[in-house]
């Protein structure tokens, strides 16, 4: 593993038009879910100019019925308006307000429709079959020692400048930020660890005005208070480089700017590159989908490994079959960093039976039956504060078993 050498993450705010796409369809996730933990999820969302259109498949008894669905499309009484309150309520909530794409005036289209009977089959457990997967797939999950919540460090600072300007912004701290940014740091690594940070590029979306008087200069001094208070003194310098808004204007944004899907962010959503990712999205589907909570459980793990002290960076893989309950393969890597003794095919022996990796207990040991993802749609799905039922997956409490058991 190199010592030296240059990484660079970025991270996009929850006004960028793919996390208003991915925002609106994990709550549509809370939505169901709410009204049944077993319900099934898998919900896409585009958001273009003045335009919401979602689609996908669901199965939740007391608001869609596939029996009835010739007769009734089995949607329960108001189930459809309430579906299209929680969509506006979302853009509402981000801030989108504008000609281009507002709460109130874009154009709303519903074509969720009933799960297939043979994804359900695959799926549901029966007899003496347990549950199985929802898809085929590789998963991962990734830890580092580069800062206190163990993940990568470029990602974790991008991630906090913006979500710093997004609460400046409600706040009136600064009123003339728009929704949509992006930022993006650079840190020059030494011996493996962070030793300077060499580049910082932030766009973001403005109010009208920006070429005049000042308005320009004040944006770009705001901007570097929020790097200067996010990022650690001594990892900034005078040879630190700023990119802000390097195009000029940012006046049209968000999804009147560029259009947004669900599921286009899965880097931003995990490690900022630091870490292999399956392809797998996460926002729009419920947890029997081992795409989000295998990703879930192997992030647990390997925060775990390394919080124990047992390596410096951990990777963890898992794969599944559709409608197979067990895992296919476990695979460690402790990237040469282990320490104590450990190795990572002791790890591989331990890991599994400290938690059972099938789908259903998967989702029992991290509770993930519950309306809990909406958090997750913007600012990473990891590296998060756990709160209650929220961000279960970042707990390190599995430390003193995990210590015993090796």
């Amino acid at each position: 593993m190199r010592s030296n050498y240059l990484f660079t993450s970025e991270s996009v705010s929850e006004g960028h038009p793919d996390k208003v796409a991915d925002q609106i369809s994990d709550a549509l996730v809370d939505y169901f879910i709410g009204k049944d933990p077993e319900a099934r999820v898998a919900c896409e969302t585009l958001v273009t100019t003045q335009r919401i259109v979602i689609g996908g498949e669901i199965r939740c008894r007391p608001v869609y019925d596939d029996e009835r669905f010739k007769d009734t499309h089995g949607w329960a009484p108001g189930a459809r308006d309430e579906i299209e309150q929680i969509v506006r309520h979302v853009v509402q909530r981000i801030g989108y307000e504008q000609d281009g794409f507002h709460w109130q005036t874009a154009i709303f289209e519903n074509y969720l429709h009933g799960q297939s009977a043979h994804i359900a089959q695959g799926v549901d457990a029966s007899g003496n079959k347990d549950e199985g997967a929802g898809d085929q797939g590789i998963m991962f999950g990734f830890a580092c020692d580069e800062t206190p919540d163990l993940m990568p460090a470029t990602l974790h600072y991008s991630h906090k400048i913006l979500e710093r300007m997004a609460a400046d912004r409600r706040s009136g701290a600064a009123p003339f930020l728009e929704p949509d940014a992006k930022s993006q740091v650079t840190l020059r690594f030494e011996d493996g660890k962070p030793a300077a940070a060499a580049v910082v590029v932030v766009s973001t979306q403005h109010g009208r005005g920006y070429d005049e008087g000042d308005k320009e200069a004040e944006l770009h001094a705001y901007v570097k208070r929020v790097v200067a208070d996010v990022i650690p003194a001594e990892l900034l310098s005078d040879d630190t480089q700023y990119h802000i808004n390097p195009t000029g204007s940012f006046e049209i944004g968000g999804p009147d700017g560029d259009a947004g899907l669900t599921g286009r962010k899965i880097i931003v959503d995990t490690y900022g590159g630091a870490a292999p990712h399956g392809g797998g999205a996460f926002s729009g589907k419920d947890p029997t989908k081992v795409d989000r909570s295998a990703a879930y459980v192997t992030r647990y793990l390997a925060k775990n490994v390394v919080a124990a002290g047992f390596a410096r960076r951990c990777t963890i893989q898992l794969s599944y079959a559709i409608g197979v309950a067990e895992p296919l393969s476990l695979y460690v890597d402790l990237h040469g960093t282990e320490a104590n003794g450990i190795s990572a095919a002791r790890l591989e022996e331990v890991l599994p039976t400290l938690v059972r990796l099938t789908p259903k207990g998967i989702r029992t040991h991290l509770g993930l039956n519950k309306p809990i993802y909406s958090p997750t749609a913007a600012y990473g799905h990891f590296g998060r504060k756990p709160e209650g039922d929220l961000f279960s997956w970042e707990k390190t409490d599995l430390v003193d078993a995990l210590k015993a058991a090796v």
